[in-house]
């Protein structure tokens, strides 16, 4: 799918969230990277072959 070189990283591997955006819907919360993989703006993902990666913001602790 990708026509960018280096070729951006294939939606099945650990990297995916580094492709490059082709479509930006910032007023619905979501991109659609060219790898076909769309991140939502909760750092979810829906992978092409419909596969859903949970929200995976990192936890942010408070100082005691």
């Amino acid at each position: 799918m990708c026509q960018h070189q280096p070729s951006c990283p294939e939606a099945d591997e650990s990297d995916r969230e580094a492709a490059r955006v082709v479509a930006s819907h910032p007023e619905q919360g979501w991109s659609l990277l060219c790898n076909g993989v769309v991140v939502f703006d909760d750092t979810g993902e829906l992978l092409p072959d419909g596969s859903v990666i949970a929200p995976h913001r990192p936890h942010i602790g408070t100082a005691a």
